[in-house]
Formats: C-alpha cells, sequence, structure tokens
C-alpha cells in the first residue's frame, strides 16, 4: 500500500498534526480527498493501536461529534441490548475488523479488541462511521446507521486544500 505525499498532506492539513501510522486510504470523500485511513496496529514508537479505519475529515468528525450529542449512542447500545439480530451483525461487523487488522499484523496486547465499542455497546460513532465508509454498506450496522443520519459534508467542497499542510 502506497499513501502518496500529496493524500499525506490533505490528512495532515485534516488532523491539524502529522499522521502516524498510515497504511492506505481505506476511502474518499465524495469531494477526491481521504475521508478516512486505514492504521497499522501498532504506532511506529510500538504502542498497540486498536483503531484500524481513522476517521480524518474534520467536518464529517464534527456532524459525527453533533450525532454523538444527541444520546444516539446511548440509543444505539439500548437497542444491541433489545434486538438479538441487530447484536449479532455487530459482532460479525466487529469479527471482520478484528480479521482485517490481523491480515495487517497481530499485536498480542490487543488481540480481540477492535474499537468504537464493538461488539458489546457504542462509544465512538467516528470509528463506526470509518469502518462503515472502509468497509461499504452491509458491514456494521450501527456505522450505516450513523453514516445515514449525516449531512452531506462534503457539500461545501473539500475541507482542505489540496496537497496543503497548512
Amino acid at each position: 500500500m502506497t499513501v502518496t505525499a500529496d493524500e499525506r498532506a490533505v490528512v495532515a492539513a485534516q488532523l491539524g498534526r502529522e499522521p502516524r501510522a498510515i497504511r492506505d486510504v481505506a476511502h474518499r470523500c465524495p469531494c477526491g480527498h481521504p475521508d478516512v485511513v486505514e492504521t497499522s496496529p501498532r504506532l511506529p514508537d510500538g504502542t498497540p493501536f486498536p483503531t484500524l479505519y481513522y476517521l480524518t475529515c474534520p467536518r464529517a468528525a464534527a456532524a459525527i461529534g453533533t450525532l454523538e450529542s444527541s444520546g444516539m449512542m446511548r440509543e444505539m447500545t439500548d437497542r444491541l441490548r433489545a434486538d438479538p439480530e441487530l447484536a449479532a451483525a455487530y459482532r460479525a461487523a466487529h469479527q471482520r475488523y478484528l480479521a482485517r487488522r490481523e491480515e495487517i499484523g497481530h499485536v498480542d496486547e490487543i488481540a480481540g479488541v477492535s474499537a468504537g465499542g464493538m461488539p458489546n455497546r457504542v462509544k465512538c460513532l467516528h470509528v463506526l462511521v470509518a469502518h462503515a465508509l472502509a468497509a461499504g454498506r452491509g458491514v456494521n450496522p450501527l456505522g450505516d446507521e450513523a453514516l445515514a443520519a449525516l449531512p452531506d459534508w462534503w457539500a461545501a467542497g473539500p475541507c482542505v486544500p489540496a496537497g496543503s499542510a497548512g
């Protein structure tokens, strides 16, 4: 996997810092910029990093923050407890997340740990939306729901200038 210098510069501008452990662009925003990157399961300093798919677009992140503050995560967690089919689909998303990370590399410290609260609760919609974007619709049901609830964050154009780290 190769991340170009332009892609790296766009992600740095989106994050406001140099990105760490990027392996690939996992999804592109309709504007053409990366909006999700795939990361290595260890940071360059050796720290385990369970977040395989990292949302980089600040507009998407802000919109997701609004969803989180609305109580959506609590409502989703309640539904997981009450709906066995939803819970099974969410566990399957967790397993796919883990399987993809294992393909990249095994890290004992985070074995069996995915992200976003999977498989039993919802603790971070940013991670679930990043997973839904990277893996495609139908893989993470709660990521799909959160994604469907978002406004078109790209409608105003790119969040940062192409190839610009500032």
